[in-house]
């Protein structure tokens, strides 16, 4: 009889791909992998909204798909997870281990350690001393109460110590990192001090369990004290002779500053499976010879971030979920079956709680912290996380917990990071972080009271008295766009870019002699006081390990942000001072940032331009025809502005760009015909000639709001630059006008504090008349009376604005709220331009105005 192959049809032959077959075990792996990612994203959508880590969700949900739930029900284990698949599901889990374990060796940047090397030692010192004394003490109670349980290996109580006080002692710092950057802590001296000593947790915690797993292994213990000297000897190879030669070759390729290439993507992996797999056979775990492959890579030029990016997704999105779904279908809660083992969870919560934070807070205390900072930093570094149940699974591989040791361990596990983000909330709040960020820099007393005075008559947007005077907007804080730079440069250097124009004669340095007068003339321009301008280029801050490495170098990376350079260079250039960072932060926090970075630089005015591309996003990206016409339908980018707003502390401004030192935009061209095919693109290559008339014209229709008075003090400060010539108008409607923004009860405006018309007038007047000499030939006040205001106003800038198509650009101003008109307290939708700028803004941008907006509102009360 002839053999026949086995057959191929599959189902079509009546197979069943759930059978778990040793020889062909792909399906059944793939429907674990598939239930077991679903299963741990649908629990991570309700734990995501109380801000708990991705882990939580990828434990409990093994749990429940283990014996505790989900394996109670008739057939279900040997139908999902039958004993002998479980040797292929635990391979690619820890592979993906293997890898996550080398990323986070990368996120570790000792640079960190350095630069914070006393208080990282201290806190993290205190942080694993007691927790680790505390931790052995219960460890003597658990190891004579289970020692007799099935599955143990005999070890010998201090062994056993050894491994309970590292478990009771290490910090899970990946998770620290996500939580820290969760709550905006990363920045702040909390956050530093968690960090740095969370790096130096890390890297002890990892040498003593490469310790404590080397001594189980050792059959005696000259063998243990052989694997220990091998173990040095490695790191010191590693330090010594295949990082310098992995630097040489990194340059060499340029992956430093260009990236990994692919070849060094492939190079690096193989490096990683071969550090693991040669501290796996001299007796330490495999995933310790992959964390040091991460440690001893450059973060030089962004390249640890770099090759981060490269290898993050696939391992935390696929393989890292099945590693920790491992942990929980082998942890069985059932095993939790009577007092004592009940007595003993509670305790082994209590000692890991309690010992890790008030080791952290007292060592935070001692570096003269205040106690609220002090028990946050306790708090955090009691956080356990994935670095815990990694640590407990290898003792449940290496036998050293029994399987309800282990479950008891995870139980203390899943409370600690659980409660961490919470009693954090509770103990440092925004609220209080606000409060004493304002008291250490001595803007308040302690009891909340302001210490320095507050001169009403001299502020940005202050009332006058008398006469009023046009007053200094000497800290601008700037919101960097990659797509805004030429129009925000242009606008800057107009508004600060002050030069003497005093010549000064220059001498080579190679001459002896001086040219007579250089010195009196160098002397006569007298210093002047410039333009302070800080830039703030924010980058979404994503879930990703790289995103959050980014985070936490961020003045690394500000360092080496291309905008941010361009920024500094522009201010050397046009004689305004400059500073310039690059921050981390959720989209959804964007506005709130802008305004937290303009309290802490106590900035009169915080500048935003609008997105050329009409979204957060700095890539261009209008779909062929759109224009420019989605620029402003965008409702989520409307609603940033609006929430911008709503949270400025100071006065606030939104720039739209229009033609404005830079080229106007086009509307796209049709498709044309060329003489050999259909073409997007023009042939020629359009050259932008330099300008020669360097002149602004400003329009501005003053209509007498609180807003307007701001506007009308910065459009004359604009006009001190002998290139700006203004035109300002007091658009004056019928009496006491109240204008409704709209119809119905969503769409009414709230009036509130009415400015009276003569109080208006009065202030129009007084500006006008106190306007300097030397301004006054390009200055012009008008005064019109209308009953249309927006009608006036509009028609009146399409009159006064693009009468110089080759100029530098003309500008629009406008108060963003009308006179006695609020947009606090409003029941509105957020998602409109005219809600989020104006309804007169609205009305200049429908009626395709020539020229840039700048639309300005007033610092809020209560600021």
């Amino acid at each position: 009889m002839v053999v026949r192959a086995p057959g191929q049809g599959g189902i079509l032959q009546g197979s069943n791909p759930s059978t778990y077959d040793p020889k062909n075990p792909i399906y059944v792996f793939i429907i674990q992998a598939g239930i077991i990612l679903i299963f741990t994203r649908l629990l991570h959508l309700p734990l995501s909204k109380i801000r708990q880590p991705r882990v939580i969700a990828e434990v409990v949900g093994g749990i429940l798909l283990g014996p505790s739930v989900l394996g109670r029900a008739p057939g279900f284990t040997n139908a999902i997870f039958p004993a002998a698949s479980m040797p292929t599901l635990s391979t690619a889990a820890n592979v993906g281990l293997i890898l996550f374990l080398f990323l986070v060796g990368l996120e570790v940047d000792l640079r960190l350690l350095v630069r914070n090397w006393r208080i990282a030692l201290s806190v993290g010192a205190a942080g694993m001393a007691l927790p680790f004394g505390l931790g052995c003490a219960i460890a003597y109670g658990l190891y004579h109460q289970f020692r007799d349980d099935k599955g143990l290996v005999p070890i010998s109580l201090g062994t056993y110590l050894l491994f309970i006080g590292v478990a009771m002692a290490i910090t899970a710092f990946p998770v620290l990192c996500r939580i820290l950057t969760e709550l905006k802590l990363l920045q702040t001296q909390v956050g530093v001090v968690v960090l740095s000593a969370g790096v130096a947790n890390d890297v002890v915690g990892w040498i003593l369990l490469a310790l404590c797993v080397a001594i189980v292994n050792a059959g005696s213990g000259i063998t243990a004290l052989y694997v220990l000297l091998t173990c040095v000897a490695y790191v010191l190879f590693l330090v010594y002779a295949i990082r310098p030669a992995f630097l040489w070759l990194l340059r060499r390729s340029g992956s430093i500053h260009n990236g990994p290439t692919q070849s060094v993507v492939a190079l690096t992996v193989l490096m990683v499976f071969a550090s693991a797999f040669f501290t796996g056979i001299i007796g330490v775990h495999p995933i310790f010879g992959a964390f040091l492959m991460g440690l001893i890579c450059p973060h030089e030029g962004g390249f640890a971030i770099k090759l981060t990016e490269k290898l993050e997704d696939l391992v935390t999105v696929f393989f890292l979920p099945l590693y920790f779904a491992l942990s929980g279908l082998s942890t069985n809660l059932g095993l939790l079956d009577n007092g004592i083992t009940w007595a003993y969870v509670v305790g082994v919560i209590a000692v890991a709680f309690i010992a890790k934070v008030a080791g952290g807070t007292l060592a935070a205390k001692a570096n003269k912290l205040v106690w609220r900072e002090s028990f946050t930093i306790g708090v955090l570094m009691s956080c356990k996380g994935l670095v815990e149940l990694i640590v407990l699974n290898i003792g449940l591989q290496a036998k050293i917990l029994s399987q309800r040791t282990f479950t008891i361990f995870v139980v203390m596990a899943l409370v600690t990071t659980f409660a961490t983000t919470p009693i954090t909330l509770a103990l440092f709040p925004p609220s209080y972080q606000k409060k004493l960020a304002a008291w250490k820099r001595g803007d308040i007393n302690w009891d909340g009271s302001r210490l320095d005075s507050e001169d009403a008559a001299g502020s940005f947007g202050g009332s006058v008295a008398g006469k009023p005077q046009i007053t200094e907007c000497r800290r601008l804080l700037v919101c960097l766009r990659l797509d805004s730079l030429p129009s925000i440069f242009t606008f800057v250097a107009l508004l600060g870019g002050e030069r003497s124009n005093t010549a000064v004669a220059k001498v080579h340095p190679r001459k002896d002699g001086k040219v007579a007068g250089t010195e009196t003339d160098r002397q006569s321009s007298g210093p002047q006081r410039p333009l302070e301008v800080h830039g703030l280029r924010m980058l979404e801050l994503t879930e990703r390990l790289s995103s959050v490495m980014k985070e936490s170098e961020a003045d690394d990376w500000s360092n080496r942000d291309p905008v941010v350079n361009a920024f500094h260079t522009f201010g050397q250039l046009n004689n305004v001072a400059v500073s310039g960072e690059v921050q981390f932060a959720p989209e959804t926090q964007y506005a709130a940032m802008l305004g937290e970075r303009a309290t802490g630089n106590t900035s009169d005015m915080v500048l935003l331009p609008w997105s050329e591309s009409g979204s957060l996003s700095e890539i261009v990206t209008a779909s062929f025809g759109e224009g420019t016409h989605g620029t402003f339908s965008n409702a989520s980018y409307n609603s940033f502005v609006y929430d911008f707003f709503q949270s400025a502390p100071c006065n606030a401004a939104v720039f739209i760009n229009n033609g404005f030192g830079a080229i106007p935009r086009e509307e796209p061209r049709s498709l044309t015909r060329v003489a050999t095919d259909l073409s997007l693109r023009s042939n020629g290559l359009h050259t932008t000639a330099p300008l020669r008339d360097l002149s602004h014209h400003i329009f501005f229709p003053y209509v007498g709001s609180v807003d307007d008075r701001v506007a009308l003090r910065f459009v004359l400060r604009l006009a001190r630059n002998p290139n700006v010539t203004a035109t300002i108008v007091h658009v004056k409607g019928p009496s006491d006008e109240t204008m409704v923004a709209g119809t119905g009860k969503n769409n009414a405006m709230v009036v509130t504090s009415v400015v009276p018309e003569s109080d208006s007038e009065a202030f129009f007047q007084s500006m006008a008349d106190s306007l300097p000499g030397e301004m006054q030939s390009r200055v012009f006040f008008d005064t019109v009376e209308t009953l249309n205001t927006w009608d006036e106003c509009v028609e009146r800038a399409k009159a006064e604005v693009g009468l110089s198509p080759k100029n530098a650009g003309d500008l629009v101003v406008l108060g963003r709220g009308q006179r006695g008109m609020s947009y606090e307290g409003t029941d509105i939708s957020k998602g409109d331009v005219d809600q989020s700028l104006s309804h007169m803004s609205k009305a200049l941008i429908s009626g395709n105005v020539k020229a840039s907006i700048l639309v300005i509102q007033a610092v809020r009360k209560g600021y």
